[in-house]
């Protein structure tokens, strides 16, 4: 698989759509979603505990059933921030997202600017992911409409593939960039190397991000982490709990050197989760129709994605609530 399938997203999203046709209540709680964009112009999703008959909502390449026009449950939810990968959207993991809401979370995805969808001219300055994360997090606590039902003791943040080097370094990992060099002339063909080769760093960007840990974080997801090698000694100080994900087929970050590093350089043993057969693209949401970008949602032979969602999403809802308890 090429390394340009990350940008096939582009055309597809574009028909992010708002039409809904009802479905019948249940007595489980429901899930209120709403989008919109920050003061400083990021499109951001949100999904939240709710109440009333819910509705099937299509969502670009995905949908999900949500409650419309609802308004939060009262009450002190854990709040959790997602981080898409390389030329994503804020709902490319929208199931889990619904699941963790269910669950009696907020949930608070962006659109990572300069590197998403539509917009990738700063995909490989991705030192400044983090940043965007803690603003993001910043909003939800005090900006957003439901910031008064979110506990602000208990914030997680989800992160995969370029999101998941995004979380580790929000949280105080401190990535090493000199380490790129190496990488590369090792490994041209990859994903990586090839993204860095048509848009190349200064030859300056070698430090670590000089901000400090976002303290607020308290726990992370962290599916295929894009530049794992890079933290090969900056973990150390990285003391929360941690679920890792590896998809063992990964055809964008093959293992060792992405979450196997991670596994390997965290100073507390992780949550660690190998996925047989999966490919990088599993850990995004199933597609309401593979055909509409087969790189992406399609999966190997064999491979049921929405079967494996079911358990993932399980797995993540169990972590973050014993970790935020």
């Amino acid at each position: 698989m090429r390394c340009h399938l990350f940008f096939a997203l582009f055309s597809l999203f574009a028909a992010f759509g708002a039409i809904a046709h009802a479905e019948a209540p249940s007595a489980s709680p429901q899930v209120g979603f709403r989008k919109t964009v920050t003061a400083q112009g990021v499109e951001v999703g949100v999904w939240f505990p709710a109440a009333g008959t819910p509705a099937r909502q299509s969502l670009g390449l995905y949908s999900h059933v949500v409650v419309p026009n609802a308004a939060p449950l009262p009450g002190t939810h854990p709040l959790i921030v997602m981080s898409h990968g390389t030329g994503g959207i804020f709902s490319g993991h929208v199931d889990t997202a619904v699941a963790l809401a269910k669950a009696g979370f907020v949930v608070a995805a962006l659109t990572h600017p300069g590197d998403n969808w539509q917009d990738t001219s700063r995909a490989t300055q991705i030192e400044d992911r983090p940043k965007a994360l803690n603003q993001l997090i910043t909003y939800m606590l005090t900006e957003a409409p439901e910031r008064d039902v979110i506990d602000p003791q208990r914030v997680g943040a989800f992160g995969f593939s370029a999101g998941g080097f995004t979380v580790l370094a929000a949280a105080g990992g401190r990535p090493n960039f000199a380490r790129l060099i190496p990488h590369c002339q090792a490994h041209p063909a990859y994903f990586d190397c090839q993204m860095i080769a048509r848009h190349p760093r200064p030859a300056t960007a070698v430090a670590a991000p000089s901000m400090p840990a976002d303290t607020r974080i308290k726990a992370l997801v962290v599916a295929a982490p894009a530049l794992g090698f890079t933290f090969a000694e900056g973990l150390k100080g990285l003391r929360l709990p941690v679920q890792l994900w590896r998809a063992d087929a990964d055809e964008i970050l093959p293992a060792p050197d992405y979450a196997d590093a991670v596994r390997q350089a965290l100073p507390q043993t992780p949550e660690f989760h190998a996925v047989p057969n999966a490919g990088h693209f599993d850990f995004l949401a199933p597609c309401v129709d593979v055909n509409l970008a087969p790189q992406i949602c399609s999966s190997r032979a064999g491979f049921d994605r929405a079967a494996f969602h079911d358990a993932f999403n399980a797995e993540v809802v169990r972590f973050f609530s014993q970790s935020l308890r």
